[in-house]
C-alpha cells in the first residue's frame, strides 16, 4: 500500500483529493494538512511514501516546502508530486530543482493523478502535459539555467544523433516533425527517441524532457 500525505491550504481541495486516492486500491491516505510547515513537522510521524503538495499556501509555499524536505528526506525515502492550477514555466521548473518528483494540475482526471502518485512512488517521475509545455516554453526562453550534473551524466551515453533528437524533442517537435527537419523517417527517429529514454532511464518522453530540462540539454 502506497501511504499519501494531502498538503493543501483548502479543505474543499483535500477532501477531493482524499476521496481520489482513497478509492484507488493501492492508496492510502495517512494525513492531511493545510499548512506547509506543518506538514514537514510530521514526516517522521506519518511516514508517507508521497506527499501530494501543493504549490500555493500561506506561509511557505510548497516549492519551499519542497526544497526544505529534500534536505531531510532524498528521493529515495520520500517522493513528492506537486499540484496546482497554475501551469506556468516558471512554478514547474521551480518545483522540479526543489526536488519535486512530478508536477501535476488540479485540472488532472483521477485516473492521471492516480497513476502518477503510483508512477513516482515506483521511482518515476510524472509531469502533466501541460507542465511539459511549461517546460518547453521556459527552455526555449532560458538556455542559461543551471543543470543538475548528477542528471546530465545520464546523457553522456547518448549518441550524437540521440541527442539531436532529445534536443528536438524538447523542443515540442512529435517524431513526424522530427523526422522531416532531419530526413528520417518517423519509425528512425522512434527508434532513436526509444533508446535515448531507455539510456536515461525515463519512462515516456513528458520525463524525457523533463530530464533534459534538468541536466540543461536546451534546443
Amino acid at each position: 500500500m502506497i501511504r499519501v500525505l494531502i498538503v493543501d491550504d483548502q479543505e474543499m481541495i483535500r477532501t477531493g483529493l482524499r476521496t481520489i486516492v482513497d478509492a484507488h486500491p493501492d492508496l492510502e491516505v495517512v494525513g492531511e494538512t493545510g499548512d506547509a510547515l506543518a506538514a514537514i513537522r510530521e514526516l517522521d510521524a506519518m511516514a508517507p511514501d508521497v506527499v501530494l503538495m501543493d504549490i500555493r499556501m500561506p506561509g511557505i509555499d510548497g516549492v519551499e516546502a519542497t526544497r526544505r524536505i529534500r534536505r531531510s528526506y532524498p528521493p529515495e525515502k520520500l517522493r513528492i508530486l506537486v499540484l496546482t492550477t497554475f501551469d506556468q514555466d516558471e512554478f514547474v521548473l521551480a518545483a522540479v530543482r526543489a526536488g519535486a518528483d512530478g508536477f501535476f494540475s488540479k485540472g488532472a482526471s483521477p485516473a492521471e493523478l492516480t497513476a502518477g502518485i503510483v508512477r513516482v512512488a515506483g521511482g518515476g517521475r510524472a509531469l502533466s502535459a501541460t507542465a511539459v509545455d511549461a517546460l518547453v516554453d521556459h527552455v526555449a526562453e532560458d538556455k542559461g539555467a543551471p543543470s543538475d550534473p548528477a542528471v546530465a551524466a545520464r546523457f553522456e551515453a547518448l549518441t550524437p544523433r540521440e541527442l539531436e533528437i532529445v534536443r528536438a524533442i524538447v523542443t515540442g517537435l512529435d517524431n513526424t516533425q522530427i523526422a522531416a527537419d532531419l530526413y528520417l523517417s518517423p519509425l528512425t527517429v522512434k527508434t532513436h527517441a526509444n533508446r535515448a529514454m531507455m539510456k536515461v532511464g525515463a519512462r515516456d518522453r513528458a520525463q524525457l524532457v523533463s530530464f533534459a530540462v534538468l541536466a540543461g540539454i536546451h534546443p
